[in-house]
């Protein structure tokens, strides 16, 4: 593993941790163990930087006693699948997972909240998705778990979008396969023309990539071009640091709907808590706590 994985050599009880690579931006050591402390749970939430190679190493680790759980992001939601014993139905069906819970046999159980977190959080910003048009850029776990939530929800149509045409087609394929209910899906490039029209018919843009986000190559650029948006069309950034992304900046003074990604990843990290716990975790003890890691965050990039 890498240095700033976990050393093995220490035995630790009741341990988690979150995957991913980069993941120095992560709010979830935070969420989680403000969460912990606030349950009475004796567990602790550490942050592994995983690159794509050392993913096998920290699923072995996970089948050992202390380990509880995982939390999984950017870009191993796909990765990990094959070192499961067993998926959940939704997890089947999206074809990513981001949360892995241990039954009680020890055997790595693979769950999908993602797609729950997505649409609660859109919900509670106001848009209701049926009988809607949709755009979602990118074509890993995160955009499979969003398009398959605006799927269940009802969306007229949904378009995906991405820099690689071959992700992109496979993912509007896998849509078409496994959504719930009756869906036109389009895949569409991002130097199409087609895509910029697609955005400007829409009434909801999702950005699924991690481009904005802090730590990253793509750190302070946006995935748009401001002429893709209009008056009126909402547009929701999974991305969550920044709290105000590049994207939701222009989608503002376009005067489109932004919404944030920070309810995603506190509704997603609630639905995580009850398959390692079975208990309903504290929402605003968990909200203070990303706020008081953002702040922080926000000072050490100045």
């Amino acid at each position: 593993m890498s240095a700033t994985s976990p050393d093995t050599s220490r035995r630790r009880m009741n341990l988690l941790a979150i995957i991913g690579y980069p993941i120095r931006h992560s709010l979830s050591p935070a969420i989680y163990n403000a969460a912990f402390e606030a349950m009475g749970v004796d567990a602790r939430f550490e942050a592994w930087s995983t690159p794509p190679d050392e993913v096998p190493a920290a699923l072995r680790r996970l089948r050992e006693p202390e380990m509880l759980g995982l939390s999984v992001t950017v870009p191993h939601k796909e990765a990990v699948i094959p070192l499961l014993d067993e998926l959940d139905a939704t997890a089947r069906a999206i074809g990513a997972v981001n949360c892995i819970a241990k039954d009680g046999e020890g055997r790595l159980i693979g769950h999908n909240t993602d797609k729950d977190g997505f649409l609660r959080s859109l919900r509670a910003a106001g848009f209701e998705p049926e009988g809607k048009r949709a755009v979602v850029l990118g074509a890993g776990g995160a955009a499979h778990a969003v398009a398959y939530g605006l799927a269940e929800a009802g969306v007229a149509s949904l378009a995906f979008a991405g820099r690689t045409p071959a992700r992109v087609a496979a993912a509007a394929a896998h849509l078409r396969a496994s959504a719930p209910r009756p869906v036109v899906v389009e895949a569409l490039g991002w130097q199409d023309e087609a895509f910029a029209a697609a955005c400007r018919a829409a009434d909801l843009v999702v950005n699924c990539t991690p481009i904005g986000m802090r730590h990253t190559e793509g750190e302070g650029a946006a995935p748009l071009a401001a002429g893709h948006l209009r008056p009126g069309l909402w547009v929701f950034d999974t991305v969550y640091t920044p709290p105000e992304t590049a994207l939701l900046r222009q989608a503002r003074a376009a005067g489109a709907r932004p919404i944030a990604g920070l309810d995603m990843l506190l509704f997603q990290a609630v639905a995580c808590l009850r398959y390692w716990t079975g208990r309903e975790a504290p929402l605003d003890i968990m909200r203070q706590a990303a706020l008081r890691a953002l702040a922080q965050q926000a000072g050490e990039a100045r």
